[in-house]
Parts: structure tokens; C-alpha cells; sequence
């Protein structure tokens, strides 16, 4: 028997599966791909009687289920926990469908983690998986799919969660993620004083890198290495999508991925005869949401990212430094550059993913994390003296998790609240929003393309009393969508009418 408190929660099974399917065979779907997933965890654990331990299986809202009227063109699962239960053959269990967010998973680990030190749980499932390749495949091929398939069993649906963007973003130009990454990724270059190719130059140089990772990780779902040259350059495979983002700076959805795991206690392990070299600890954790974009009071960083990253870190007794091993939430570079900023990582030195990242490894959604904790254990498990951090970020960096592992059990576990930095988010000042018409310094932007055409722009500026105004181009407005990208227009003054409705970029200006 160990001599770790029996209560100290472990993970003890993890397990993932991608699947490259062009239209033969069966496809994948994503109640399979999870089911496949858990399979996998389980066995992995090595316990046969773990299956019966389990009395609570929660699953990570897929991407269909997270946008309002989004269709769902093969039907859908209306029970995704229940119907993993019963794929598997479980006995009773609290059945979970979690909020929307890229958090989620190590969210959710770490609530497990509480429950099972409770005894409030003996075991827990956590299962997420994307077919969306699988989605785009069968449509280009003429294939009818069905995945309607679902359990009536009782289950407890979290639902979207707070709301990511205000009304006052979403009428004056945000929306998407491929939109509203770009204000802080602009931002962010215009603290560090890069000129538009220099930080081109450094995303391709962070981005290279992962998918180095990606090309060597048998889960990738595109394991391609990828050159800074190709991947700083526009081209007919790396289009511009937003500036400064090319199609490969961003998460790739086109996947088919499922990953789960599996916690219990120490002294369920024990019982079960779950051998040591699986076991994996949670040795401290933090999460924490922000507020909505434009109300934070510095676009080129993130309080939550900073926060959580700290008291994940403290919790856990350890120093960045201790840190062998990263697996920084990578959808856009700008969450990894402020996430290593904020931990001092020199990312070109140690790399800050194990899996290879939303590009390059696959973006499933809310799910990803779920990989890269699977990773990361398989990594510690090689590793046992080592430590990893993951972090898991949701919606527009509006909500982070962390956690901190290693296969060395910790001293003595406990529960860590995060009351404290969600209070210190909540006691920053918050920015003056106004409307036009008004003139404005710019202090971020971007301009989105479809199919290589700029097609809609927006800025968000300070004008000279302080407050801040988002504006976004009038339909049809070549001339200011011409105007952002022929020169760089952070530092320049924006002219800004009111339309009775929204905000409306009139001219760009000189410097400020």
C-alpha cells in the first residue's frame, strides 16, 4: 500500500486517437471517438476493475453544441455523457455535459480532483472529441451520416456559460475568434515596438517550432513540419485569414480527435493494483475569468493568464523554473507570448507545447487540453522526478485554467481556491467605452479577408479625454480597409462617426 493519504486524487489513465479518414470505411463520429478514448484510458490504466469504479463521466461540449442555431447536419447527440456511459457499459453515474471552453478540461480535472478528495466521487471519466474533418469530408463526397444516436438517461447539462463578447463589441466590429484575437495580438506588438514583419517574423519562428513538435507526435492530425519561411509568407496554402494571421496561425478545426481520462484516488489505485509508473499528480491548479475585451484595462496582456499561471505555480510550491515541461494553450501565438512572458519561459530554449498545438496537432474544440494532459502524462510517466504545466484557455482569453503534474505524489493534497485573483480581476479598472463621433489614437485593429479579398476592418483607439471607442468600416468601404493595411496604423489617429446604431471608421489619419 502507498504511503500517500489515500484521499490524494491521481490520474490514472489517459487516452487519445486521431483518426485520418478520406471518405472510406466508416467514419468517425463523435460519440465513437470518445467512447474509443475512454477505451483507451482505461486500458491504459492497466486495472481491470476501474470500469466499475467509475460514478461519474463527464464530457467536454463539442464545437456544434457551443454557437447558438449552429447546424448540426448529421443530427445530434442530445446526451453525450449518458451515451458514453452506455457505450461503455458503465453501472450509475453522475452524467455531465460542461459549459463552453477551451478551460474546460483542466477545469474540470481539477474539479474532479476536489470531488474524489471529498469522497464525493469514487472515479471519474472525462471524455471530449471533434469530427469535424469527418463533417467536411462526407459533405465534399455526397455521404449522408447519422449521429443522432443518444442515451434518455438523466444527465445535468451545464449549458454556453457567460456571455464572451458585450453588445457593445458585437454591433461595433467583433466577433469570431479569428476577429477578436487579432486586438490583442496588434497590441502586443505595438508594446514591444515590432514593425509589422518583425512580429510576422517572430510568430513564424514560435510557430515553426510546435509544428517541429507536431510532425514527431503520433496524434497529430497534421503532422507536418512546417519552415518560419512558409509560414511568415502568404500563399495559396497559407492565405491571409485576419491580419496579422495566416491560415496556419491559427487553430485548425479539420479534425477527427477524441482523448480521455480517468482519476480515482489513491487509495481506489491501491485496491485496483494500479501500478505506481501510471499514477500522475495534480500538485496544484487555479482558474480564473476575465472580463469582456474591451473592458480590460490593458489589451496587450492578460490579468487572468498572469494570475492563474501564479497561483498555479505557488499552490503547487514551485517556481517556473522548477518547470520541465509546457503545454501553453497555443489557438493564436499571442496566448502563448503572453503566457511565457508572464512565466519568464525563453520558448525558443525550452518548447512550450508537448503535443504541437491547435495549428499543427489539431484544434478539437473545448477539447484540446484533454490531449495535451494525456501528453503530458505520458511525458511525466518517462520523467518521474520532472514537473508540467498546462494551461487551457477559453473563449477570447476570457477564462484560464492551469495545472501542475508530476508522477511524484505531493506531500500532502488540498483544495485551492481561486477567489482570491477572480477578486483582483474584478478590482481592476475598467476602461471608459464611448461612441462617435470622435477622434481616436489606435491602439489595435485588424482586417479580415475571405478568399484573399479584405472584406471588414475595425480599430479600437483612446481618444484624447482617455476612453476608449471601437469602431469597425462601413460596408463596402475599400478606401479605410486599404488605408489599415498599406501602412501600420498603431500610433495613427482614427476619424469615427456614429451611425445611430454603430460606430463607423470615417478616415484614417497620420501619427497621433
Amino acid at each position: 500500500m502507498s504511503a500517500v493519504d489515500p484521499r490524494t486524487p491521481v490520474l490514472v489513465g489517459v487516452g487519445q486517437l486521431t483518426v485520418q479518414w478520406r471518405g472510406e470505411g466508416v467514419a468517425p463520429d463523435p460519440a465513437g471517438l470518445r467512447a474509443d478514448a475512454a477505451r483507451a484510458a482505461l486500458a491504459d490504466s492497466g486495472a481491470a476493475g476501474l470500469a466499475a469504479a467509475i460514478d461519474r463521466v463527464v464530457v467536454i461540449r463539442t464545437m456544434a453544441d457551443s454557437v447558438p442555431g449552429a447546424p448540426q447536419l448529421f443530427g445530434r447527440c442530445a446526451n453525450p455523457p449518458g451515451t458514453l456511459a452506455e457505450d461503455l457499459g458503465l453501472g450509475p453515474v453522475d452524467a455531465i455535459y460542461s459549459l463552453v471552453g477551451g478551460d474546460q478540461p483542466q477545469a474540470l480535472v481539477s474539479e474532479a480532483a476536489e470531488a474524489i478528495h471529498a469522497g464525493e466521487a469514487r472515479a471519474v471519466l472525462i471524455a471530449g472529441s471533434e469530427a469535424t474533418a469527418a463533417v467536411k469530408t462526407a459533405l465534399r463526397l455526397g455521404q449522408a451520416l447519422d449521429w443522432s444516436r443518444s442515451s434518455e438517461a438523466d444527465f445535468t447539462d451545464r449549458g454556453l456559460g457567460s456571455r464572451l463578447l458585450s453588445p457593445y463589441e458585437i454591433t461595433n466590429g467583433l466577433g469570431a475568434p479569428t476577429l477578436t484575437y487579432p486586438a490583442f495580438e496588434l497590441a502586443l506588438r505595438g508594446r514591444l515596438g515590432l514593425s509589422r514583419s518583425a512580429h510576422g517574423a517572430l510568430m513564424a519562428e514560435l510557430w515553426a517550432g510546435f509544428s517541429q513538435v507536431a510532425a514527431a507526435n503520433p496524434y497529430s492530425q497534421f503532422p507536418v513540419e512546417r519552415s518560419a519561411a512558409f509560414l511568415s509568407t502568404p500563399s495559396a496554402e497559407n492565405y491571409p485569414v485576419a491580419d496579422p494571421y495566416l491560415k496556419w496561425h491559427v487553430a485548425q478545426d479539420a479534425v477527427n480527435q477524441g482523448a480521455a481520462l480517468v482519476l480515482t484516488s489513491v487509495g481506489e489505485a491501491d485496491q485496483l493494483g494500479i501500478a505506481p509508473a501510471k499514477r500522475i499528480y495534480l500538485h496544484g491548479y487555479a482558474q480564473a475569468a476575465d472580463r469582456t475585451p474591451t473592458e480590460r484595462p490593458d489589451l496587450s496582456r492578460s490579468r487572468a493568464i498572469e494570475l492563474v499561471l501564479a497561483q498555479a505555480l505557488a499552490s503547487a510550491g514551485k517556481a517556473a523554473a522548477d518547470i520541465a515541461l509546457f503545454d501553453l494553450y497555443s489557438c493564436f501565438p499571442c496566448v502563448v507570448l503572453l503566457a511565457a512572458e508572464a512565466l519568464g519561459l525563453h520558448w525558443r530554449a525550452t518548447p512550450a507545447t508537448v503535443t504541437g498545438g491547435l495549428p499543427f496537432f489539431g484544434g478539437p474544440g473545448n477539447s484540446y487540453s484533454l490531449h495535451a494532459i494525456a501528453t503530458m502524462a505520458e511525458r511525466l510517466r518517462a520523467a518521474p522526478e520532472a514537473f508540467g504545466l498546462i494551461l487551457a484557455n477559453g473563449g477570447f482569453m476570457s477564462k484560464e485554467a492551469a495545472g501542475v503534474y508530476s508522477a511524484t505524489p505531493p506531500r500532502e493534497w488540498a483544495p485551492v481556491s481561486s477567489a482570491a485573483i477572480v477578486q483582483q480581476i474584478a478590482a481592476d479598472s475598467t476602461p471608459h467605452l464611448v461612441d462617435g463621433p470622435a477622434e481616436a489614437t489606435i491602439d489595435t485593429y485588424t482586417v479580415a479577408f475571405k478568399k484573399g479579398v479584405p472584406q471588414r476592418g475595425y480599430v479600437i483607439g483612446t481618444t484624447a479625454s482617455g476612453a476608449r471607442i471601437l469602431a469597425a468600416t462601413a460596408r463596402d468601404d475599400a478606401a479605410t480597409l486599404a488605408a489599415l493595411l498599406a501602412a501600420d496604423p498603431l500610433g495613427r489617429t482614427a476619424q469615427i462617426a456614429h451611425d445611430g446604431r454603430a460606430n463607423i471608421i470615417t478616415a484614417i489619419g497620420g501619427a497621433a
